[in-house]
């Protein structure tokens, strides 16, 4: 069980009681964040990528990895970033394909494709265009079918970072662009943003709860946008049940880095897309 030290806000003076978070290790151990119970706990006044990420080792295989760094949210509105002991910072980003660096994970607008000219009708050949005898204003063009999406490429999961990465190449999939970090970070996990679209991406080994899934749904609905969640461990029966009346689709990413519907929302989501 992970280890509770007592956090005292430095702006509101009030006492907390704050346990680190558990991440599963690739050989399946569940790896915590070592808290300093010497230090002081820091005021998050603005945020960088590699302040949020600590390395840390695991105890059973040794493996070292990046993991989000704990955090307590102040009832009085402060984000407290809690001291870790023993463990180092991410020397520099890792660059993902097609995503750019996971410090804003925004990806490259795409180029416009340039204005296609009919051709005119060869000589002697009847006009086809809307308003020719042949095909009155007031008749509709017919449907066309949608492009079907490729097959989507996954990212084995073996750190918090990679968690991310995959919940941000599924959406960009999904047909969402400008993928980047949500200017607001959730009381748990990491946020992403997109056009029409806000993520929580989950990967601690504990089931998402109520609170986690409503705190999303309200941060999306001052936004005026969509919400998803992406959890590694599933979702709480409560969570689940109060998903379904909000309308959040969930999904659970595997160890594959393919994200499973978990809802009816999220089997639409994966239907239509964006």
């Amino acid at each position: 069980m992970a280890e509770s030290v007592p956090v005292r806000c430095p702006a509101c003076r009030r006492e907390h009681l704050f346990a680190a978070p558990s991440y599963p290790c690739v050989c399946g151990a569940p790896v915590t964040p070592p808290l300093d119970r010497l230090a002081d706990p820091a005021p998050v006044t603005h945020r960088t990528w590699d302040e949020d990420w600590v390395t840390v080792p695991c105890d059973t295989c040794g493996r070292a990895d990046q993991w989000p760094h704990p955090e307590l949210g102040c009832p009085c509105g402060v984000m407290l970033r809690i001291p870790v002991r023993g463990v180092r910072r991410p020397l520099r980003a890792e660059v993902v394909p097609g995503l750019g660096a996971p410090a804003d994970l925004e990806t490259e607008p795409e180029p416009e494709a340039a204005p296609h000219t009919p051709e005119p009708p060869p000589p002697g050949t009847a006009a086809t265009t809307p308003g020719s005898p042949l095909i009155p204003d007031h008749l509709p063009l017919p449907r066309t079918t949608p492009t079907p999406r490729p097959v989507f490429q996954p990212v084995t999961i073996r750190t918090a970072r990679d968690a991310v990465t995959a919940a941000a190449l599924y959406l960009r999939w999904l047909g969402y662009r400008d993928i980047r970090r949500a200017d607001q970070r959730p009381p748990s996990g990491i946020g992403l943003a997109a056009r029409g679209m806000l993520a929580q991406v989950d990967p601690t080994v504990r089931p998402a709860t109520l609170r986690d899934v409503e705190c999303l749904w309200l941060t999306a609905m001052s936004e005026s946008t969509g919400c998803v969640y992406f959890s590694l461990a599933g979702y709480a029966d409560d969570a689940r049940g109060r998903a379904d009346a909000l309308g959040i689709p969930l999904f659970v990413l595997d160890l594959t880095g393919t994200p499973q519907p978990v809802n009816t929302h999220a089997d639409e989501l994966l239907a239509t897309g964006a």
